[in-house]
C-alpha cells in the first residue's frame, strides 16, 4: 500500500471522477440536462438501452476501419476487396439503432412519424425546408435523439440501395459509413466517438476499496493513468457482456461486428497509450511531487521518496505487461477465434465464436484488473472484485493454463540458452540473442502478470536478471547464465504453483485440458 508520508494527495484530487465527468466533453448544462432526461426514463429503458445505443453508434465509426474487422489477415489490398457484405452488416446495426432510438423516445416517437409524414407530403420545397430547419435544434436530449433517429432512418434506406449493387468497393463502403460518422459527431448529447471516453451512467465503479486504491496513487498524472486503465478494463468487460446480449437478438451479426469493432478500437487505444505514455506520465507525476518537497526535508524523506519511486516503477512494469497481454489476447481472438465479416458465418457459428472469445477474454481482462491492484498493494479479489464462485473458477482455470503455458516457454528458453556459444563474433551474422528478445516479449505479455499474481518470492532478483539482458546487444555469458538460473528457479516455482491451483475449491472436479492449453500456446507463439 502506498504511504502518505512522502507525497500528500491534494484534497479533492479525484482522477476517476474527472475522467467520468470530462472525457465526453459535454458542457455543464448539457450534462445536467442529460442526467435529468435519463432519470425520467422508465427503468427498462435506462442504462442498458442507452449503453447499447451509444456503443452501436460508435461501432459504425469503428467498423468503417478494416483494421477493426476480425478474421485472418488478408493479403489482398483493401481497394481490391468487396465490402458489400460488410455494408449489409452495418445496415443491420443501423436498423437496431433506429429501434433503440424509438425505445428511448417513447411518446416522442409519434412526433417523428408525423414529421416524416409531413416532409413527404408537402409539395412546396420552401415549406419543406422550413419544416426540416425547425426540427434541427438540439437544445434537449430528446431533440438530439430525434435528429439521430431521422438521420439513421434515411441512411438505412440509402444503404439498402447501395447493398443491391453487385459489388461495393472500399471507397463506397467508407463514404457511406462516413455519413453516419458525421451525424453522430454532430450530436450534442449522444456523441461517444472519442477514444477512451467514459460516462458516469455506464462506468461508475461502486467498489469502495478500488476507489480508495485509485485515490492513493502518488501524483496527479499517475492517479489519472491508473484510473484510466481501470475504467478501460471494466469498460471492455462490459463490451463482452453486451456481446453476450446482442448475439441472441434477431439479425445479430451486424450488432456483434459493430460491438467487436469498438472493443478492438478501444483495446488498441489503451494498449498504445500505455506502451507509449505510461513511463512519461509516471515520471512527470513523480517529478512534480518531488519538487513540492522542501529542500530542507529531502534528507529526512529520502527513503520514503525512494520507496515511492520504486512503486511507480512497479506500476509502469505492470501497465506494460497489461498492455502486452491485452494486445496479444485481442490479436488472438480477432485473427483466430472470430469469423470474418463476409456473411458466411451462421448464427450458431457466430454465437459459438462469441462464447469462445468471452471465455478467453473475460478472465484475461479480470486478471489485468487484479494484477494492477496487486501492484498497488491490494488483493482486490479479497475486497469484493470478481469474487463469486463462477468468476473465481474462471480466473483460477485461466491462471492454471497460463502457468502451464509460461512454464513451457521458460523450459524452452533454458534449453536454448544452455547450448548457445559462450562467445559470439558480432560480425558473424544475426545475433544469437534473438531468442532472448523473443523470450522477453513473451515475459512482458505473460510472465510479469504471473509474477505479480503468484507472489513469487524471488521477484526482484528475477526482474533484475532479465533487465540485465535488455541492457546489452551482444551475448554476455555471465548475464545470460544468471538469467537462465533464475528462469529455472521460476520454472520450479510454476510447476509447484500449477499443482496448487489445481487443488483449489473452485477447480475441484475440473480437469486440466492440456490439449487446449497446447493449442493456445501454439497460437501465442505463432503471433
Amino acid at each position: 500500500m502506498f504511504s502518505k508520508g512522502a507525497f500528500s494527495i491534494p484534497p479533492g484530487a479525484d482522477a476517476y471522477a474527472d475522467l467520468l465527468r470530462d472525457t465526453r466533453g459535454l458542457r455543464r448544462e448539457q450534462a445536467q440536462a442529460r442526467e435529468q432526461w435519463l432519470a425520467k426514463l422508465p427503468a427498462d429503458r435506462r442504462d442498458d438501452v442507452l449503453f447499447e445505443l451509444e456503443i452501436l453508434l460508435k461501432g459504425l465509426a469503428c467498423f468503417a476501419n478494416p483494421r477493426n474487422h476480425p478474421g485472418p489477415p488478408r493479403r489482398t489490398a483493401v481497394v481490391a476487396q468487396d465490402f458489400r457484405e460488410n455494408l449489409v452488416l452495418a445496415r443491420d446495426g443501423m436498423h437496431r439503432i433506429v429501434q433503440l432510438c424509438r425505445n428511448l423516445l417513447g411518446e416522442g416517437e409519434r412526433a417523428f412519424v408525423f414529421q416524416r409524414y409531413l416532409e413527404m407530403l408537402l409539395p412546396d420545397d420552401n415549406a419543406r425546408t422550413r419544416l426540416v430547419r425547425g426540427a434541427s435544434s438540439q437544445d434537449t436530449p430528446e431533440e438530439s435523439l430525434f435528429l439521430l433517429r431521422h438521420a439513421l432512418t434515411n441512411l438505412v434506406e440509402v444503404t439498402g440501395g447501395v447493398t443491391r449493387l453487385p459489388r461495393v468497393p472500399f471507397r463506397l463502403f467508407y463514404a457511406t459509413l462516413s455519413v453516419a460518422l458525421r451525424e453522430v459527431s454532430q450530436s450534442a448529447f449522444f456523441n461517444p466517438l472519442a477514444a477512451l471516453e467514459f460516462r458516469p451512467e455506464f462506468d461508475r465503479i461502486t467498489n469502495v476499496r478500488l476507489l480508495e486504491l485509485m485515490q492513493r496513487v502518488p501524483g496527479e498524472r499517475a492517479r489519472r493513468l491508473v484510473a484510466l486503465t481501470f475504467l478501460s478494463l471494466f469498460r471492455m468487460l462490459r463490451y463482452l457482456a453486451l456481446l453476450d446480449h446482442v448475439v441472441r437478438e434477431p439479425r445479430s451479426a451486424g450488432l456483434v461486428y459493430l460491438v467487436l469493432s469498438v472493443l478492438r478500437s478501444d483495446a488498441r487505444a489503451l494498449t498504445g497509450y500505455l506502451r507509449k505514455q505510461a513511463g512519461e506520465q509516471l515520471a512527470d507525476s513523480y517529478e512534480r511531487e518531488l519538487f513540492k518537497v522542501p529542500a530542507s526535508q529531502i534528507g529526512a524523506r529520502y527513503e520514503e521518496m525512494l520507496s515511492e519511486a520504486h512503486r511507480l516503477l512497479a506500476i509502469k512494469a505492470t501497465l506494460g505487461g497489461i498492455a502486452a497481454n491485452v494486445r496479444l489476447e485481442l490479436r488472438r481472438a480477432f485473427e483466430h477465434d472470430l469469423p470474418a465479416p463476409d456473411g458466411t458465418a451462421t448464427p450458431d457459428q457466430l454465437r459459438a465464436a462469441v462464447g469462445k472469445i468471452g471465455a478467453n477474454l473475460r478472465p484475461a481482462l479480470q486478471n489485468a484488473v487484479l494484477v494492477l491492484g496487486k501492484s498497488l498493494g491490494t488483493r482486490l479479489d479479497e475486497h469484493g472484485v470478481f469474487d463469486d464462485m463462477v468468476e473465481r473458477r474462471s480466473l483460477s482455470n485461466r491462471l492454471r493454463r497460463d502457468v502451464w503455458m509460461f512454464a513451457q516457454i521458460i523450459r524452452a528458453f533454458g534449453a536454448k540458452a544452455r547450448v548457445v556459444p559462450t562467445r559470439e563474433d558480432r560480425w558473424s551474422g544475426p545475433s544469437s540473442l534473438q531468442f532472448v528478445r523473443e523470450f522477453l516479449s513473451y515475459f512482458n505479455a505473460m510472465g510479469y502478470p504471473l509474477l505479480r499474481a503468484a507472489d513469487y518470492p524471488r521477484f526482484d532478483t528475477f526482474i533484475a536478471a532479465l533487465n540485465a539482458l535488455e541492457e546489452t546487444d551482444l551475448l554476455d555469458p555471465e548475464r545470460l547464465d544468471r538469467a537462465v538460473t533464475e528462469a529455472e528457479r521460476f520454472y520450479t516455482f510454476l510447476s509447484d504453483l500449477f499443482d496448487q491451483i489445481g487443488q483449489r475449491d473452485e477447480l475441484r472436479g475440473v480437469p486440466f485440458d492440456r490439449r487446449a492449453a497446447a493449442e493456445a500456446l501454439r497460437l501465442y507463439l505463432g503471433d
